[in-house]
């Protein structure tokens, strides 16, 4: 395989011999998570892969114990201090979602364990999610005490529905892999010990179609989500509001103490 230079030590990215860039995840055996760089890394890469003229499909997985679990407690730290960091990340988050809605590359998830905030954004917004029976789809911004501005209010009502949508997102309710292919949040679900060659053989078979004809109907595609983009600038600005917001912090305090949130401020 070659690599893509990435400046992150949260995930690499190798192309193999069929034309699909591998984005990983890890380390492995550990939690996956995406400090301050590896957000950054993210926002920038769907395009240098859109326009890397050797691959042809993308493929994201995990090699840590779960999918990956979102932003780590260093960069929600220094989003609660700083506006500038709050408004860096938005920048960012906004630039992830762009950039998988822009690549006409085919874009495959492999999800296993729990996928969390951004992990779960990357996870949604691939072309075809694929989930092990284990994995744990858990939006996370309103235990946070911050509104669901990753990528939920863009894409979740379109797979499976408002109701279902904001039950999940304003309860923080866990939907395991089996749920989230029926309710239509993933494209399939499957045992975890063939998670990985399934979803391979699946960018397999992206990598061997048709570029020109992929690309076209996966840009038709996206028409859908292009016309909700309106709802996740607005989910996008409530969520960097909340982390200048008091119940932030109590949030993370209840995170760090294993215990319930106390929120107490209004809406």
């Amino acid at each position: 395989m070659n690599s893509i230079p990435v400046d992150t030590d949260n995930f690499r990215v190798d192309i193999d011999d069929a034309g699909i860039a591998h984005l990983v995840f890890g380390p492995v055996g550990a939690m996956p998570v995406t400090d301050a760089r590896g957000h950054a890394a993210l926002a920038t890469i769907w395009r240098r892969l859109d326009e890397h003229p050797g691959v042809r499909a993308i493929l994201v997985r995990s090699e840590g114990k779960a999918f990956c679990a979102g932003g780590a407690i260093s960069m929600v730290e220094e989003m609660l201090d700083a506006a500038s960091a709050r408004q860096r990340v938005m920048r960012e988050a906004r630039d992830i979602v762009a950039g998988m809605l822009a690549c006409e590359k085919p874009i495959v998830s492999a999800i296993h364990g729990a996928a969390v905030g951004a992990g779960l954004a990357v996870a949604l917004m691939a072309d075809i999610p694929i989930a092990a029976r284990n994995a744990k789809l858990i939006d996370g911004h309103t235990k946070l005490g911050v509104a669901a501005g990753d990528h939920a209010a863009l894409i979740w009502p379109l797979l499976c529905g408002m109701a279902k949508a904001k039950y999940y997102l304003l309860l923080c309710e866990t939907v395991s892999g089996e749920e989230a292919e029926r309710i239509g949040l993933v494209a399939r679900v499957v045992d975890a010990e063939t998670l990985q060659e399934d979803a391979l053989q699946i960018a397999q078979r992206l990598a061997a179609g048709s570029a020109t004809a992929i690309a076209g109907t996966k840009r038709a595609l996206n028409g859908w989500l292009h016309a909700a983009w309106p709802a996740f600038e607005a989910s996008l600005a409530a969520e960097m509001i909340g982390f200048g917001e008091t119940d932030a912090r109590e949030g993370l305090a209840a995170i760090r103490e294993k215990r319930a949130p106390r929120f107490g401020g209004a809406a």
